[in-house]
């Protein structure tokens, strides 16, 4: 295993092969991230344990959505199997995997609780913000102290396992390890991710946008919620069709038949 530092620009080009690739095999890449989506949603609604399971199982869906990236580039058609791959690949690595889960779903209970230590109840507020009016009228206040802890911690979380599940899957880290060898790889190329996420932000700033002008000029406002969230769902599955590509350019994948 190989840590690989690359340009900036790089990560312009992970973001234009993630829409490139989408669109090989369009059907089946849309169709595996909203069965993602679906069964994380649904078992997140289970009572009491939902949240904590549903990201305990995130890394091992984001390991099949690389998986199926990682096919479509080939030109192949991926199966929605796929995105059981890292609990077929032995009793150890089932393990291993549902191990780093745990971590990032304690990693995600400590950054929540470490942001409600300093929050005064504005982020609850604007969770449960009921109306726009409501919502504006925190946002004009300011940005709460509680709300950047949150972003902050967060964002270091993303990193430690950004690359974590598919070093788990594909090099046979031990998880630890593997959150420890994230973190390092994404800050020796923090360049390249902050122009991959300042780049795909822009997209889907710039589509939801386009879209809800066209929606509202051709169907009037009191349906653009209603065009806006499949289109921008559809870019939001582009995103997660590149991530592949962070992890391909920066550790070198064993060629198929080896993982």
């Amino acid at each position: 295993m190989k840590l690989n530092i690359v340009p900036a620009r790089t990560g312009a080009v992970w973001a234009k092969m993630g829409i490139k690739t989408f669109f090989r095999q369009p059907l089946a890449m849309a169709g595996l991230f909203f069965m993602f989506m679906a069964v994380l949603a649904v078992i997140g609604s289970v009572p009491v344990i939902g949240g904590a399971l549903s990201m305990t199982l995130l890394p091992a869906a984001l390991v099949g959505l690389m998986a199926a990236t990682r096919q479509a580039d080939s030109g192949k058609f991926p199966m929605p199997i796929i995105l059981l791959v890292a609990f077929r690949s032995g009793r150890q690595q089932t393990i291993a995997m549902i191990t780093l889960g745990v971590l990032y779903a304690i990693g995600g209970l400590v950054v929540s609780g470490i942001a409600s230590l300093v929050d005064d109840g504005t982020l609850a507020k604007l969770g449960t913000a009921v109306d726009q009016k409501n919502l504006e009228q925190m946002i004009s206040a300011g940005v709460p102290a509680s709300l950047w802890v949150f972003l902050g911690l967060s964002v270091l979380l993303s990193m430690a396992f950004w690359y974590a599940p598919a070093l788990v899957y594909w090099h046979r880290v031990p998880p630890v390890k593997s959150v420890f060898f994230s973190l390092v790889a994404c800050w020796k190329n923090l360049a390249a991710l902050a122009v991959y996420n300042l780049v795909w932000a822009s997209v889907l700033l710039t589509v939801m946008a386009v879209t809800l002008v066209v929606a509202t000029l051709v169907t009037g406002p009191a349906t653009v919620g209603g065009a806006v969230f499949p289109v921008t769902m559809l870019f939001i599955a582009m995103s997660m069709t590149s991530i592949y590509f962070t992890f391909r350019d920066t550790f070198d994948v064993p060629p198929e038949g080896e993982s």
